[in-house]
């Protein structure tokens, strides 16, 4: 809950565990789509702020958070990063796979209302979580498209039907997985459109599109993207 919302939002937002999806942040690792364009260096860098963008987010939840990093072996990191946090790693699979792998271990661990995010949609906010979970309140499946045709937040209070047939990579996965979820019999609801940070065209709109906001993460990326001159 942000700190402007009412007391009566608590319960809610409590009730929707926040999964942050990510990779850590290293040299050839992540962003590859991103660093043929603009290099490995400026990718990499533009990974941790990104990131550090998605933790702003996440420390701001109040309600049950989980950080799931690509590898186990960067468990302990993931953990550094908020020791308050649940770690679970991702596993092997493309993101499909590993989103349903995510959704089934936590919805056996108790877990009943589920919102996924990954590092890359800058324009997220916390209040935007609070929306999915005031969502699922009267929906099955809360879903945040993004301009490219994607999503930048999946949230669910029923398990996913198969995900890894989805066209992740496309521009059509949003309707794909709207399709998917009305098939199985899952009410869908569309939140507030974002966008994310997949190109150099993304990179050159991102200082504009995020000249209002003063969170000191989104500061700090703006003021790099403008320092590159993409």
């Amino acid at each position: 809950m942000a700190q402007h919302e009412s007391p009566e939002a608590q319960p809610t937002v409590q009730a929707l565990t926040l999964v942050l999806v990510c990779k850590r942040p290293r040299l050839g690792h992540g962003k590859q789509r991103i660093a043929a364009q603009i290099g490995a260096q400026r990718a990499c860098a533009l990974a941790g702020l990104l990131l550090d963008c998605a933790l702003e987010d996440a420390q701001a939840w109040p309600g049950p958070l989980v950080l799931a990093p690509d590898s186990a072996e960067d468990a302990a990191w993931a953990q550094a990063l908020m020791p308050g946090a649940r770690v679970r790693a991702q596993g092997q699979g493309n993101l499909g796979e590993r989103l349903q792998r995510l959704d089934e271990s936590l919805r056996g661990e108790g877990c009943e209302r589920l919102a996924f995010i990954g590092s890359d949609a800058p324009g997220l906010s916390a209040a935007d979580v609070a929306a999915a979970a005031e969502a699922l309140l009267s929906h099955d499946v809360a879903l945040s498209p993004a301009t490219d045709g994607g999503v930048v937040l999946m949230a669910a209070r029923r398990p996913w039907p198969a995900l890894a047939p989805l066209p992740w990579s496309g521009g059509d996965l949003g309707t794909a997985l709207a399709a998917a979820c009305t098939a199985a019999g899952l009410g869908v609801v569309w939140l507030s459109a974002g966008w994310d940070v997949d190109t150099i065209d993304d990179l050159r709109q991102l200082p504009m599109r995020l000249l209002a906001d003063q969170r000191p993460a989104r500061r700090r990326l703006r003021e790099w993207a403008q320092a590159q001159a993409f």
